[in-house]
């Protein structure tokens, strides 16, 4: 046991470090900053960095918004709406901390805001992305949009 995270990917990862530093003598450690979890229940409930509790304890002003699934389109077309995103930034400047979602398809989603946390984008540019229309992942994109304007007004292909 190595008191991190118990899933697979942690497991494969360790190993893979492992053997890198026993036979290249390499010195690699991993970065848990931005592990994804992901608990696979109906809907699913995913997550990657900090919670809205968490930054104000490690002394971060942040600010939040939730979405709703009613405001995406993918999940109206799937006749299934139950859930929401909640996205947490540092209020000053944007960026994002943590991503949390209850979807189905939220394992599947949660990995774009992996990318997001991992290259310290801020809520600005995850909403000026290119996203592919009618996905669970636009969820991301809509949720960021929430932060500069109302997205229950958006035609489906509105930027």
């Amino acid at each position: 046991m190595t008191g991190r995270p118990q899933f697979v990917y942690v497991a494969g990862a360790h190993g893979a470090v492992v053997v890198d530093n026993a036979f290249n003598h390499a010195g690699r450690t991993l970065d848990y900053h931005h592990l994804p979890r992901v608990t696979f229940t109906s809907p699913s409930i995913a997550a990657a960095g900090l919670t809205d509790a968490q930054a104000e304890e490690a002394g971060y002003d942040c600010e939040c918004r939730v979405l709703p699934l009613e405001h995406v389109p993918r999940a109206i077309v799937n006749h299934d709406t139950r859930g929401l995103v909640k996205l947490v930034t540092e209020r000053d400047t944007g960026r994002l901390m943590g991503a949390h979602v209850l979807a189905e398809g939220a394992g599947d989603v949660i990995a774009t805001a992996v990318y997001a946390l991992h290259h310290h984008m801020t809520v600005q540019e995850m909403g000026e992305l290119w996203c592919p229309y009618l996905t669970m992942a636009e969820t991301l994109k809509l949720a960021a949009q929430t932060f500069t304007r109302d997205v229950s007004k958006l035609s489906c292909c509105a930027a």
